[in-house]
């Protein structure tokens, strides 16, 4: 018995012993870390088959072409592409353009309108098709007029300008239903669907910041506008693409009079209005308007400045693509973050930090606006791509939470329509932004050429962000894959439009899927 165990005791200390060099130890740690690689490789590919098999293929379809195509590139592109166009063609001053700005982001405001329309009014037979065609239409014809007119007043050109604008809100608005209800009937995935959509507006977005500086230096701003009608014309298609069930062929081929559709859009009103009036809702919508509207945008007095060869840096076109290519990558991080580790945090928490993060990154613009970088020895290049990078992950981080909030603010039954004014609601917080940021430039004398003030401006701005964190509180401290509404409401809302199951787009379940 004792030889048995000596020897069992040899045996362990063999197997314990360290293995000889250049043999076990070297040959499978390369093997390890190439497991390691090809996973983190592997992984988004996977998570996006797992999506693609639980929701309805064309749906992942519709987020990668209107959030990544549409809203990230056109929107990255057609922002440098604007900028260069009022500021070099029209020869505006900067608290103008930011009023533009602020007009031609009216369509985003009336998102409400969109949704009703999506929801309330098919076109034959069809809620979401008809508005991806539509809103791809009037997108590639604004954009061709832009580009291939010669001189344009400011007027016409801006009305284009809304034209392309509304050609992305329409589109939003109708992939957004369809995300909006996908979040409420299988809530789990609702972060992992902001996410998706994030990634792919931040990677388009990358794309549209990284080729704009090329395109405006060789087409020229007006010319360059062109291919914004591009990701407009690729809706269209999808209109013809994307799967829907025919409205009238689940109801016996029976049509809906226009009575029927005004009196189910007073219905959608009425309990809308019902929705917005429990505290659940209204206090965290309060807050995510606040959010907005205080943190007034001054973008347009640090474009002029970035350009101006005096006062400012002066940084080429190529140059300022390239800075906002570098924010969109950010973006991106900013995107990895949250759904690697922040996605699991309650609200109230997570948003409060966020916010405070936020707060503190926009003092690096002061810091650049000031020049102190350049007293510390931080070159303009480098301290910009610091200040931008610090910017876009911080403010990534912030919105992330507030759209997944905004998804579970949702009563099933009217999902388009009621997120659809949630975001109308974040709209006019982002409008007063812009307006609030062109009228602070224009009260501290910012133009063209005089930036004497524009350090007090982005002051202001900042101050007002910080004092965002007073209303915290709004906010509620439920955990971000739990249901906000009262069941009662819920209940409701269902009952109140039974047929709504079979009216929106196929999204859910691989059971339904296969019967297609």
């Amino acid at each position: 018995m004792s030889s048995i165990t000596t020897q069992t005791n040899h045996e362990q200390s063999q197997n314990n012993d360290p293995p000889p060099p250049n043999t076990h130890f070297f040959t499978t740690k390369p093997k390890h870390n190439k497991t390691v690689i090809l996973q983190t490789i592997t992984q988004p590919f996977q998570w996006l088959q797992n999506l693609s098999t639980q929701l309805n293929p064309t749906f992942i379809l519709g987020i990668f072409l209107i959030h990544g195509l549409q809203q990230g590139f056109t929107g990255s592109f057609f922002r440098v592409a604007a900028d260069y166009y009022w500021k070099d063609i029209q020869k505006l001053q900067p608290s103008l353009v930011q009023i533009f700005a602020g007009i031609y982001f009216i369509p985003w405001v009336f998102k409400p309108l969109w949704g009703i329309l999506t929801d309330a009014f098919p076109i034959r037979g069809y809620r979401r098709r008809p508005y991806f065609i539509g809103a791809g239409v009037i997108g590639t014809v604004s954009g061709m007029v832009l580009a291939a007119k010669g001189e344009m007043a400011a007027g016409a050109a801006l009305a284009c300008f809304v034209g392309v604008s509304a050609s992305m809100a329409i589109a939003e608005v109708t992939i957004d239903a369809c995300i909006a209800r996908n979040s409420i009937e299988v809530r789990s995935l609702a972060p992992d669907l902001q996410s998706l959509c994030s990634f792919c507006s931040s990677f388009g977005a990358l794309v549209g910041f990284v080729s704009s500086g090329f395109f405006v230096h060789h087409l020229g701003p007006q010319g360059s506008l062109g291919i914004v009608a591009v990701p407009p014309a690729l809706t269209i298609l999808l209109g013809f693409v994307i799967y829907e069930r025919r409205t009238d062929a689940l109801h016996n081929e029976k049509k809906q009079t226009f009575l029927q559709a005004v009196e189910g859009v007073g219905t959608k009103i009425r309990i809308m209005y019902k929705t917005m009036r429990h505290p659940q809702v209204w206090k965290p919508s309060l807050y995510i308007f606040l959010s907005l509207a205080l943190s007034v945008t001054t973008h347009e007095g640090h474009f002029y400045w970035y350009t101006d060869p005096k006062a400012g840096p002066a940084f080429s076109k190529e140059f300022v693509g390239e800075i906002y290519a570098v924010g969109a990558f950010a973006s991106i991080l900013g995107v990895m973050i949250y759904h690697k580790a922040l996605k699991d945090y309650p609200f109230r928490t997570l948003i409060f930090y966020a916010q405070l993060l936020y707060t503190i990154s926009g003092v690096i613009d002061l810091f650049f606006i000031l020049r102190w970088n350049l007293k510390v020895g931080i070159p303009d290049y480098i301290f910009v791509i610091i200040e931008e990078s610090c910017t876009r992950i911080t403010g990534k981080i912030k919105w992330m939470p507030m759209l997944v909030l905004s998804t579970q603010l949702c009563p099933l039954g009217i999902e388009g329509t009621f997120f659809a004014l949630l975001m109308c609601i974040d709209s006019i917080g982002g409008l007063i932004s812009k307006w609030g940021g062109g009228l602070l430039l224009h009260a501290v004398n910012v133009s063209r050429t005089d930036f004497t003030n524009l350090w007090f401006a982005v002051f202001i701005r900042d101050l007002l962000r910080f004092g965002t964190l007073a209303f915290v509180f709004l906010v509620p401290k439920k955990g971000q894959s739990e249901g906000l509404l009262p069941s009662e409401l819920s209940g409701e809302n269902v009952s109140s439009d039974g047929n709504v199951d079979e009216e929106t787009l196929e999204l859910v379940p691989t059971n339904v899927k296969n019967e297609v």
